[in-house]
């Protein structure tokens, strides 16, 4: 059985990676208000589930992709059950071809390692020369949810707060598609 704990909205009381630190020092200073649940390895949409259930809205889903030349970088988010169609993605960005990042590549540049990646990352200042992307789906829901920099903690607030508040501070600007 997949373990979800019950909400919580305090930051954990032990940090896992420095970008989990930072998200929940950042959401402190701008007054984010969160819901977070602590889980088993989150690595699946499936394993996404189960926590959608208990925190009650979609995880979404957040890929690391780069040209061929691995010189561009981009981070899109889109919802949990919307296919990645690179023609589509390139096509919308009038970009060549993009395919998944190496998993060095998401460490190096976002902190976070291959089940754990996430837009929160664009607050570490290593992650400037990734492209933020999100779908158009996402930006207009009230609530978003991600992990938190961590496959084992997942986090929930208002679109508003991550489109107004924490993306402006990061000093990332964010493409919509």
């Amino acid at each position: 059985m997949f373990k979800v704990s019950d909400p919580l909205t305090t930051p954990p009381p032990a940090f896992a990676t420095p970008l989990q630190q930072k998200v929940y020092e950042t959401f402190a200073a701008l007054g984010i208000p969160f819901e977070r649940v602590d889980t088993d390895p989150g690595l699946t949409m499936e394993d996404c589930a189960h926590i959608d259930a208990k925190i009650g809205v979609r995880i979404v889903k957040t890929v690391f992709l780069c040209n061929r030349q691995q010189t561009a970088f981009y981070l899109y988010v889109t919802t949990d059950d919307k296919p990645f169609v690179t023609r589509e993605f390139c096509g919308a960005l009038g970009i060549p071809r993009v395919s998944f990042a190496p998993a060095e590549k998401l460490q190096e540049l976002t902190g976070v390692t291959v089940g754990a990646t996430t837009v929160l990352s664009a607050i570490l200042p290593e992650s400037a020369p990734v492209q933020l992307v999100m779908d158009r789906a996402v930006a207009e829901s009230d609530w978003f949810a991600c992990t938190d920099g961590t496959a084992t903690c997942f986090v929930k607030f208002r679109t508003r707060d991550l489109l107004d508040r924490y993306l402006p501070a990061s000093g990332h600007s964010l493409s919509l598609i």
